[in-house]
This record gives structure tokens, sequence and C-alpha cells, in this order.
């Protein structure tokens, strides 16, 4: 796999001559302008979604150089907790696989979420009792283990990434034997496993089971759930691995790329990168990059009247990010998530 020094610049092509001269975006301080990466380079993985394989296929086809795995997300429930897997997965994996098989490189490996596909329609989305449920016993365990392995095999994965969230504190004994069992169950059949935390995971009281990759949820500071700001900054970061010290084993840290596009009449939507930049062509001022994260952010208003503030990271962004990364001394990040990333930032996760 090709590795190559983490090289930071702050000019932002994508917007083209609007930042001519990288205008306000340019003072960034100068620790931001040129940063080392660390002597060991990074490992890159990523997240590629079924309700957008055909833009992420786009992007991974352009980075084969550089990523160690993609992760093809989601296997999901249904309404009595079997797994559920997409019309728009199952088109999309093929040439998810195909990709991946042409670099020789890159291992495919299966998300498994706990969100349910209903059959009016409707979602529930990291649904706790799902969880509580899948785990109450040593025989419902070892029924959703055979549904994985299962699904292991019909689709031809190289292994396995459980993303559940919002776990009830009760479930957290239950949840650790089953990363145990499993372990052990795909060990057998030399396939590998990944464990996804959120940030507000207790992990400092968790005892959890060497063995699994551990991957750490560096983002979604400012989301839907906030008001503006950036999905992450460098304090957050930080406290987030070295509260990782904790985790036994090999460890991940996860980035987001994109951002969020907030209203004055509150509603707030997820941008991609590629659409972030193309609202700034209509920004009532020259984006500005915020020093704490290195993120972009800016203010528009819509064809309503209505005003809006963007923020997103760019390549730059995730640059200064990754050497947040490697100063604290790990060697593994995780990108959410492949479609609408720039050429620059394709070129990154292909470095």
């Amino acid at each position: 796999m090709k590795k190559q020094a983490i090289v930071l610049t702050v000019c932002l092509p994508a917007l083209g001559a609007f930042l001519s001269g990288c205008g306000n975006v340019g003072t960034a301080p100068d620790s931001m302008k040129t940063v080392e990466a660390a002597e060991h380079p990074l490992e890159k993985t990523a997240w590629l979604v079924d309700w957008q394989w055909k833009a992420g296929t786009e992007n991974f086809q352009g980075m084969t150089n550089g990523l160690a795995s993609v992760q093809m997300f989601a296997a999901y429930f249904d309404e009595s907790d079997n797994l559920l897997f997409t019309d728009e997965f199952k088109k999309g994996l093929p040439k998810v696989q195909e990709i991946a098989r042409k670099s020789s490189l890159v291992h495919v490996d299966l998300t498994i979420v706990n969100d349910q596909k209903r059959q009016d329609g409707s979602d529930l989305q990291k649904e706790p009792t799902i969880v509580t449920r899948l785990m109450a016993t040593l025989e419902s365990r070892a029924r959703h283990i055979n549904q994985i392995m299962e699904a292991l095999s019909t689709y031809h994965f190289h292994g396995v990434e459980i993303d559940y969230e919002r776990i009830d504190e009760k479930d957290w004994d239950n949840m650790m034997a089953f990363i145990n069992e499993l372990y052990t169950r795909l060990q057998e059949q030399e396939k590998t496993l990944r464990i996804v935390l959120e940030p507000r995971t207790p992990i400092e009281s968790l005892s959890l089971p060497k063995g699994p990759v551990y991957v750490m949820m560096a983002y979604n500071l400012y989301g839907t759930q906030s008001g503006p700001g950036p999905k992450a900054d460098r304090s957050f970061i930080m406290e987030l691995a070295a509260r990782m010290k904790t985790v036994p084993g090999e460890k991940v840290i996860a980035l987001a790329a994109g951002g969020f596009d907030w209203s004055e009449s509150g509603e707030v939507k997820a941008v991609t990168e590629e659409q972030a930049a193309g609202l700034a062509k209509s920004s009532v001022e020259v984006p500005r990059r915020d020093n704490a994260s290195g993120s972009i952010h800016f203010q528009y208003v819509d064809e309503k009247k209505q005003k809006h503030t963007v923020w997103y990271a760019d390549e730059t962004t995730l640059k200064t990010w990754a050497n947040v990364i490697s100063s604290e001394g790990y060697h593994n990040l995780a990108l959410w998530r492949l479609g609408g990333l720039s050429r620059e930032s394709v070129r990154f996760m292909n470095e």
C-alpha cells in the first residue's frame, strides 16, 4: 500500500476564483500551513453507504492505493430482529467488490447498524431495544451471530463491523459477551471484527474484550442536535484520543467529511463537501476557515430569503484532523463517508 507524509496547505482549489489567493481562508495560523505527519503514516479506511453507492464508488475508484479496507454500510434489521439488506445495498455491493478486486489491496467489510426498517416504510434509527433483545441471552446472541456468519459467507465479506449505538447501560455486560463470542467465531473463519464506539460510550468503566479493532467516532461535535459549528475540532479529537488509551488493542479514530447546513427556520441538513462548496459560491461574504477546527464556514440566503449557516470539512480540514490523530500517537483513520468528496480530498485519502 502506498503511503506518503501528509502535507497541509491552506488554499481551497474547489472554490476556484471565488477564493483566489485563498482570501480569508488563508487566515489560518502558520502551524496549519505546512504540517508533516508523524513518522508512521496513517492507515486509512472509509465507509460507503447503500443509499449513495454510485457517488461512493466514484470516490472509491480514486483511492484504492490509499485504503486498507472499505466498510459497506449497512445491514439493518427488520421487525423480527433479522438482518435486512436494502435493494440499493445489493445493487452497489458488486461494484464495490469489483473495484476492490482490481486493487488487490482493499478488503470489503460489512457494517451492521441497529436501525430498523419497518413495513410501513418508516425507520427507527439507532434503536437501543434491538440491542437489548439481541444481547439478552446466550441463545439470542448465538442466533444473531449465526445470521452474521451466514451474511459474511453469502456476500463474501472479509470481516464485519458492529455499529450499535445508544446502548443502554444495563446491556453492556451482555454486549461485551457478544463481542467475545462473535470474535471467537470470526477467528475460526479468519474473518475480522471492528466495533464502533460513540463519544458517549463509557469506555473508562468497561472491560472491552481484547482482539477486535475499536473505532471511535470523533465527529458530530455540532450537527442536527445543535446550532452551527464544526463536526470536530482539535480539542475534541484530542480528548477522545486520550480517552481511547484505555481501550485494548488496535484503535481507529473516525473523522467525517462534509458538514451541515443550518437554516434560520430551524431546519438542519447534512451536506457533502461538493454540495457545501457549491453553496459557498452564493455566500454573502468570503468563506472563512476556523482556527480551532480547520473547518470552513459561511452564510448564504436561499430563494425564500432564508439565511443559512454552513460549516464543512474540506481536504485541508481532513489533513488538520489527521495531523492531530498522528500527534496523539494513532496510526489508523476511518472516514465517514465516501460520496461527494472533492478531487483534493480523494487524493488525500489515496496517499
